[in-house]
């Protein structure tokens, strides 16, 4: 049974592109007089090319990918995916998840327990949690502890956020050194309508930039005149002293989970979200960046502290990006970033109809590949340059493979630390193991915490795996195989007793 995983000739040259015209454009404007890494072999064909990337991971041999993977867990995982696979059952657990008499009762929360949860989840306490980031390790993989808790409504919810999320690194500090980090929203550290408040000012200020905001600290890029700037269509009213003295207390809590990571030397990644409040988000983590991220910080890591997120399936992903890579690279800020493909595909669809207003997600799932492989490839080269250190989180088995093979070309060691690759508890594991026997840096995203805190997160990934995103299909091609190959071999082995 053939396995169906070849990367296209036409996402190899998008990724080659993306690689290349950027560099050009930042060369010409530098006065760099270094030119940008061609791919290896460009006098090759295309299909010689793709081959060559194809090679870099494997998932025809299923015996060694799943190799240390008890069968029954095999089973499970199939099992798990084959029901998220069917869209009618999908909705009607979605809408039960959403319902507060199904989530707010006993029975609806031992029924998430047992399905969904435990599928997607890491356990209810940090202790569970670490305990996976254990059994990981031992394996061969690191874990990303996500106290799985969002969207406040007041300071005295933030305030336990906070230390919830203290509580998580202390965890993560406890654990074999390099084997985990943590993953911080800040819709649990600032209260949402300020969030929203701040979001509307960020973006008028990027339509009128003579617009002052006397609580902004820094100027660093947070939007393009490619962002969805009629999210905001009238002027804003300003922060009172209240909401000023609320943002400081935010940055406050930031900063004190931001120190903890520093003196511990624990990677901290902080989530991307939805469209209204994104703006504040990339505020608030370029905070903590040039707070923490400075020239010989972490050096015992060799990677930045503080890390953002750039959500590929947004029209001004990839602006937004090489806006703040370049400055960065101005001063002198070791930049983190974690890509993924974006997780609030529903949402944003459902507010943009709303409102009336064109979506801010691309047109098209190849739009958002195309968008993924170029801010990978982007980010690379950074990578090779010492200038950012980036995680690829991503389900697609082409993405992984052109990045993994780019990597390769440029020449990044296989355990450089700023080059990382990440999939969600319980999604993509043949990706992982594939990646992880191809020598590179993996992680799990391990979300853990009570049933009820956690169904906004399952109601995502339920979405995901039935929807435009959906990379489950592969994984269940691929443990069927593996499954069939061992009960062959269990057979065989009977029949020569």
């Amino acid at each position: 049974m053939a396995i169906a995983s070849r990367v296209t000739k036409r996402a190899l040259s998008t990724f080659a592109a993306a690689a290349k015209l950027p560099e050009a454009v930042a060369a010409a404007a530098a006065g760099e007089a270094e030119a940008a890494v061609p791919l290896a072999s460009a006098s090759a064909s295309a299909p010689e090319r793709a081959a060559a990337a194809n090679k870099v991971l494997e998932f025809e041999d299923t015996g060694r990918l799943f190799a240390g993977e008890p069968t029954s867990a095999l089973v499970r995982t199939l099992a798990a995916l084959q029901a998220l696979s069917v869209g009618p059952l999908v909705d009607a657990a979605t809408a039960a998840l959403r319902s507060p008499a199904v989530a707010g009762s006993a029975l609806g929360r031992a029924a998430a327990r047992a399905t969904a949860y435990q599928h997607f989840c890491a356990g209810e306490t940090a202790g569970e949690a670490a305990a996976v980031v254990r059994r990981l390790w031992t394996g061969g993989m690191g874990g990303i502890l996500d106290y799985g808790i969002e969207d406040a409504e007041d300071g005295h919810a933030c305030d336990r956020n906070a230390a919830g999320f203290v509580s998580a690194v202390d965890v993560a500090a406890a654990l074999p050194p390099g084997s985990a980090s943590v993953c911080i929203k800040i819709t649990a550290l600032c209260p949402i309508a300020l969030l929203e408040k701040t979001s509307d000012l960020l973006r008028w200020q990027k339509r009128h930039p003579s617009f002052t905001l006397p609580w902004k600290t820094h100027s660093f890029p947070i939007l393009s005149d490619s962002s969805p700037l009629y999210l905001t269509p009238a002027e804003p009213p300003a922060l009172t002293p209240e909401e000023e003295r609320e943002l400081a207390q935010a940055h406050e809590r930031l900063l004190a989970v931001c120190a903890r990571c520093a003196a511990h030397g624990i990677p901290l990644l902080v989530d991307a979200e939805y469209a209204t409040v994104q703006p504040a988000i990339d505020y608030f983590t370029l905070v903590g960046a040039l707070a923490f991220n400075g020239a010989g910080d972490d050096e015992q890591q060799g990677r930045p502290i503080v890390n953002g997120t750039v959500q590929a399936y947004l029209r001004d992903a990839r602006d937004r990006l090489e806006a703040m890579v370049r400055a960065a690279e101005r001063e002198r800020v070791r930049l983190g970033i974690k890509v993924v493909r974006g997780a609030y595909l529903a949402r944003e669809a459902r507010l943009a109809a709303s409102l009336g207003v064109p979506s801010p997600i691309h047109a098209t799932i190849q739009d958002t590949h195309d968008c993924y492989n170029g801010c990978a490839a982007f980010l690379l080269d950074r990578v090779r340059r010492g200038s950012a250190s980036v995680m690829l989180a991503t389900h697609n088995v082409e993405s992984g493979q052109l990045a993994a093979a780019r990597a390769q070309e440029l020449g990044i060691p296989k355990g450089d630390r700023n080059l990382q690759f990440a999939q969600l508890m319980g999604m993509a594991d043949g990706l992982s193991l594939s990646l992880r026997n191809a020598g590179f840096q993996v992680s799990k995203y391990l979300p853990y915490g009570p049933v009820e805190q956690i169904i906004p997160y399952l109601i995502r990934r339920a979405e995901e795996n039935r929807g435009l995103l959906s990379a489950s299909s592969f994984d269940r091609q691929l443990l069927r195989k593996e499954l069939v190959r061992r009960v062959k071999t269990a057979v065989v082995g009977r029949e020569r007793e």
